[in-house]
């Protein structure tokens, strides 16, 4: 007997907006299958506004009411069952967020939930983590956002330590270099202090700009990535304006930007662990939704 069942996450970032539909898989006996059937991403900017304004504006609210309606249809049209509505920081620290959140609600009749930094890493880390986690190994698991980078320390096989900072790529291109060179001194000692003594400790990255690295290295799924190698890639994007980084690398222009700060977040963090390889597995906050949603979590 095979069941099949849709599912549907949406993810209201600091960068950008995404709908995941996932088919998921029961067949008697195994273990369920999780399978992407459609992902739609909107590049609306709201770290932009939260983080150097404090309020959202009125016109991202109009684009957000329209994607929230966009997102309904395309459910609606997939025969989604359940469907779950994150936001995370940009919606967390807008002083009009709730508001925002009450006023998409009426309109759209989508229910937006305002997660804090350490439920949105507890969702993410209810995904395919386990399988990378083995044994007694040690990982710096790093999910790097718009407005804030999840650190989680697992060893054999537990949570150690986890942490939210505000740390994020929109974050650190709107904020003044002073302010950011504080947080980056906060996140090194913190890692240092937490990682002391942990051997053969690997990072984990998450989020856009890790998964477009990946995707750029050519490397095999489940293969990791070197410091030498993210390196030398941060040294080269750096050294490209960024028009040459859209036309000649392909990246989206909501990309071309953050994915400086983001590659500078995930060097700093295996410099300061002493970690020499990054595992990319494919996983975020909206597959962690619809995983949540499955096993009735949220």
């Amino acid at each position: 007997m095979l069941e099949i069942k849709k599912y549907g996450a949406i993810d209201i970032g600091s960068n950008a907006i995404r709908l995941l539909v996932s088919n998921v898989i029961v067949a008697k006996g195994k273990e369920p299958q999780f399978k992407k059937s459609a992902l739609v991403r909107v590049p609306i900017r709201l770290g932009a506004d939260a983080f150097v304004g404090g309020i959202i504006s009125e016109q991202n609210t109009t684009r957000m009411i329209d994607a929230m309606e966009a997102f309904k249809l395309l459910m609606k049209v997939h025969n989604v069952e359940r469907y779950k509505a994150c936001a995370t920081s940009a919606m967390r620290e807008a002083q009009n967020g709730i508001e925002i959140a009450d006023k998409i609600l009426k309109q759209t009749g989508v229910k937006i939930d305002i997660i804090g930094g350490k439920e949105e890493a507890a969702i993410i880390s209810s995904t395919d983590l386990n399988q990378l986690i083995q044994g007694n190994n040690s990982y710096l698991y790093v999910d790097v956002g718009g407005g804030s980078t999840e650190f989680t320390i697992f060893s054999d096989g537990k949570i150690v330590n986890s942490k939210s900072f505000k740390m994020g790529t929109v974050r650190l291109l709107n904020n003044k270099k002073s302010v950011n060179k504080e947080i980056f001194s906060n996140v090194e000692k913190w890692i240092k202090k937490n990682t002391h003594g942990l051997k053969n400790l690997s990072l984990i990255g998450s989020g856009g700009n890790i998964n477009k690295l990946f995707k750029m290295s050519g490397r095999q799924e489940g293969k990791p990535i070197s410091f030498i190698y993210l390196n030398a890639q941060y040294q080269f994007l750096k050294q490209m304006s960024y028009q040459d980084r859209i036309s000649e690398l392909s990246l989206n222009p909501d990309r071309a930007d953050v994915i400086i700060p983001a590659t500078k977040i995930y060097i700093s963090a295996m410099k300061w662990s002493g970690a020499t390889k990054i595992y990319v597995p494919k996983i975020g906050l909206s597959d962690g939704i619809i995983k949540s949603l499955y096993y009735n979590k949220l």
